[in-house]
């Protein structure tokens, strides 16, 4: 079982230096039993307190990562099955597959594909995460030329996929420095690639038919020193992949099975010839604990949807998304420009500045702080109200910068219309703006186009 905060804490140094980046080694021990922190943020714990925590606070789910530098990403690490029981840590990664048999603009394409298509959603960058090579020709020069290109193309994370150990050393030789994943160890193949994993430090997928034979390979390869391993249970029909998907997660977590506490890889790649039909198995493997998903291309329809998607799942359930308090200029706004306002809720932030940015109508947003909620919710809770609000429009000295003094409020907070008034004084004309903020763009035009 997974040690509590109070016992972490009898464990640390208890120096309060605040290096960690928290005031006290208290909250530290706290932040680390929930899993907001990492053990290494404390550069005064003893080599037997690391031990014993790492021991005792492991995650069921290792976490393993791919990659190197920015590009980087972990999966695994994961300590509940439903993300309201606390959050999921580290998000999916989504990677293209290309393969020595396809043409070389088929494979330049994909590559592309995957640098070029970036989303940014509620101030963040949305992105894949890496390419998978596939060795499908068993030529290991020709495998090797293309694990070198597509290094060469793109700095995300590769995975190296043949089960033929003297192909992967190839593939090994021309990119171990990136860390490459390697798919995959079977019970034929597992000890040369336990060997070459062990060797130059790299993670390793085991891969078996069912769970139990999963299990016994895993426990193989850890008995051989290869600890970061990623799981792929050989399922490849969907009934079956959410099973097993669900299954893994549950005796990992529940019942503690080291044996299958690893992440897993899904290939939808391989259920079906259908690209659309591929990215449903690959929506319904995302939503169910898959660590790695592999998909035979990225375009903007399939890709955007699973990133949003992902978004959401990795969303902590208990920390609102919040922007800044302050008032945000858009469109190159002047001293006749309008003040709309709204609420630091991240996704009502953006969609509001967006319809702003979109009408083309210079014009300032002022943005309340109401602790990351909504409209209609932050007024229920008595966080935006015209005092509040008025108090932050006094103090943030946009009065200073305008001539003509408009302040726009949501429509469903009309209500605030007359304690607003009074809090920012005559000087100011209060206006009811749109319900919808689809409706922003329409109204602006109407009322303050020149």
């Amino acid at each position: 079982m997974a040690l509590t905060g109070i016992q972490i804490f009898q464990l640390l140094p208890k120096t309060n230096c605040k290096e960690c980046g928290v005031p006290t080694c208290l909250a530290f021990a706290m932040n680390l039993a929930a899993g907001k922190a990492e053990l290494s943020d404390c550069p005064y714990v003893s080599e037997e307190a690391k031990k014993k925590l790492a021991a005792d606070s492991a995650p069921p789910i290792r976490t393993v990562e791919i990659g190197t530098g920015d590009e980087a990403f972990k999966v695994g690490g994961e300590t509940v099955l439903f993300r309201h029981e606390k959050t999921f840590f580290n998000q999916t990664g989504l990677v293209v597959m290309v393969s020595d048999d396809e043409a070389d603009d088929v494979v330049d394409g994909k590559i592309e594909r995957l640098d070029k298509l970036e989303y940014e959603r509620v101030g963040l960058i949305l992105k894949a995460n890496g390419v998978a090579v596939r060795c499908k020709s068993g030529d290991k020069d020709k495998f090797k030329a293309l694990v070198e290109k597509a290094a060469a193309k793109t700095k995300k994370a590769i995975i190296l996929m043949t089960e033929d150990p003297e192909v992967m050393k190839a593939g090994v030789e021309a990119c171990a420095d990136r860390r490459p994943l390697l798919y995959a160890a079977t019970s034929d193949n597992a000890e040369e690639m336990a060997k070459l994993a062990k060797e130059k430090d790299l993670p390793l997928v085991a891969k078996a038919g069912d769970l139990e034979s999963l299990a016994s390979l895993t426990e193989k390869l850890s008995g051989a020193g290869v600890e970061n391993l990623v799981i792929d249970p050989g399922s490849r029909k969907i009934k079956s992949v959410f099973h097993d998907q669900v299954r893994i997660r549950e005796v990992a977590i529940q019942k503690k099975f080291k044996q299958l506490g690893y992440p897993t890889i899904v290939l939808p790649c391989e259920m079906t010839d259908d690209f659309m039909m591929e990215t449903v198995y690959a929506s319904m493997a995302l939503a169910k604990y898959a660590g790695i998903l592999v998909l035979s291309d990225f375009q903007g329809q399939n890709l955007f949807n699973l990133l949003l998607e992902r978004l959401n799942i990795y969303t902590d359930p208990q920390r609102p998304m919040k922007t800044d308090e302050k008032v945000y200029e858009i469109n190159n706004p002047g001293p006749d420009s309008p003040v709309l306002t709204t609420t630091n809720f991240s996704l009502t932030y953006f969609i509001v500045s967006g319809e702003i940015e979109n009408s083309r109508i210079p014009a300032y947003l002022a943005v309340l702080d109401t602790e990351g909620l909504s409209v209609l919710t932050a007024w229920s809770a008595g966080k935006f109200v015209g005092d509040l609000l008025g108090e932050f429009i006094n103090k943030s000295g946009i009065k200073d910068k305008l001539e003509k003094r408009n302040l726009i409020i949501p429509g469903y907070a009309a209500v605030i219309q007359g304690d607003l008034e009074e809090e920012i004084g005559s000087d100011w004309e209060v206006q009811v703006g749109p319900r919808e903020a689809s409706a922003i763009p329409a109204y602006l035009k109407e009322n303050y186009s020149k």
